[in-house]
């Protein structure tokens, strides 16, 4: 299953479907006090520390911890707000002119601007793929199409939903400061035609600034035949997204979604992948497709228009387990490692594959070490926990080029 805003479900591979999880992870234990460095001062920051209170790495800090908490196996999550001033030195702050903002440093690495969901606690969407594309090198600079406290596999979840004036009230800020020079655009789940049609027009924003801007889309509609957006915004996809997407990352059931063709072998994949290069992507991804018992991804792209595209599949090994989180991060890694490799997707398809492989293999290990049976419920991935094998992946699987 997938959550309602971000792409999930049963990761076997590289995608994850967030059945619900198990009602103990809503159990928190009681408050207690953090001496945790926070990061470089910020209005409002979350401090994600180790199992329990790291104390080697903990120093005295200015902010206070309003709440501190930990699990057996969650990382201890601080909530951290300045000091309140005392009404002189406030009084002091008003008084005193605010000085010019310095311009924006030319920024030499990759810039990504994504528009993803966003969790407080858990590990999807913009939280799945930010954190990822930083280790790789890029300047992310995230919007949140929306703000849960948890995802929605949970009983219970609140939060808020951008809306697309929200959206270009945002964008519209960028322009008029003159930032709005990124490499890559992603997207990832989006619940309404008239966010998607304001997407659109980002798109067209950031490209009339940067002509060269790859804008990378997973289409996140649904999974196992069943949808969890509205039908209306199939067509939209069809019609105007991909055509002007340069990466797409659907899932076995989304691409039949765009395509309207039935996956049942591998040539079947391949013939979808031409007919959505002929739509306009140059880089098609089949993330995941069940096939003849064997879990594959399906790469196709093309190095020019006039070229027959390269195309290319891994197998990807299976393991029992349901994990939140990993389709947003597959993507994340195929845009990085991609951005690395710009015309050998088959290496950057490996890197990306081997990186979550391990990652969900360390997840599974972590939770037996904690005691929970990792098949009785939807996994947390260990993010955090797996920076060396986001950062230097080790290559276990190897793409298969097709003649």
């Amino acid at each position: 299953m997938r959550s309602v805003g971000p792409k999930s479900g049963p990761s076997i591979a590289a995608r994850s479907r967030h059945p619900a999880a198990n009602n103990d992870a809503a159990v928190q234990p009681p408050a207690r006090p953090c001496q945790g460095t926070p990061p470089p001062p910020r209005i409002l920051s979350l401090d994600c520390h180790t199992d329990g209170h790291d104390s080697v790495n903990c120093q005295p800090c200015d902010p206070i911890a309003v709440r501190c908490w930990s699990t057996r196996l969650s990382p201890t999550h601080t909530l951290l707000l300045p000091p309140p001033p005392s009404s002189a030195s406030h009084a002091r702050r008003r008084r005193r002119a605010a000085p010019a903002a310095a311009p924006p440093l030319v920024r030499l690495v990759g810039t990504v601007d994504p528009i993803h969901s966003f969790l407080l606690q858990g590990y999807v969407g913009n939280k799945s793929a930010v954190f990822p594309l930083q280790l790789l090198g890029f300047d992310v600079d995230p919007i949140n199409s929306v703000q849960f406290s948890n995802h929605t596999g949970y009983p219970k979840f609140r939060g808020q939903v951008l809306n697309g004036n929200q959206l270009w009230d945002l964008i519209e800020g960028l322009e008029e400061n003159e930032l709005l020079h990124y490499t890559h655009l992603l997207t990832g789940y989006i619940g309404s035609v008239s966010f998607l049609n304001t997407v659109l027009q980002v798109v067209d924003k950031l490209r009339s600034v940067n002509p060269d801007l790859i804008y990378v889309c997973d289409p996140v509609l649904g999974d196992e035949g069943k949808l969890y957006v509205p039908q209306d915004l199939v067509s939209v996809y069809q019609e105007k997204v991909v055509p002007v997407a340069s990466m797409l990352t659907p899932n076995q059931f989304e691409v039949e979604l765009l395509t309207g063709l039935r996956i049942t072998s591998e040539q079947d994949g391949l013939k979808a992948c031409n007919t959505l290069h002929s739509a306009g992507p140059r880089k098609v991804i089949i993330t995941s497709a069940l096939i003849e018992d064997k879990l594959l991804l399906i790469g196709s792209y093309k190095r020019t228009e006039e070229q027959p595209p390269e195309q290319f599949k891994i197998e990807i090994p299976k393991i029992p387990a349901y994990f939140t989180g990993t389709g947003d991060l597959t993507t994340a890694l195929l845009l990085g490692w991609s951005n690395k490799y710009p015309d050998n997707l088959e290496k950057a398809a490996e890197l990306a594959v081997s990186s979550l492989q391990a990652l969900l293999r360390k997840t599974v290990e972590d939770y037996k070490r904690a005691g929970f049976d990792p098949s009785s419920s939807s996994l947390e991935i260990r993010l955090i926990q797996s920076q060396d094998e986001i950062r230097n992946p080790q290559v276990t699987c190897n793409a298969v080029k097709y003649k």
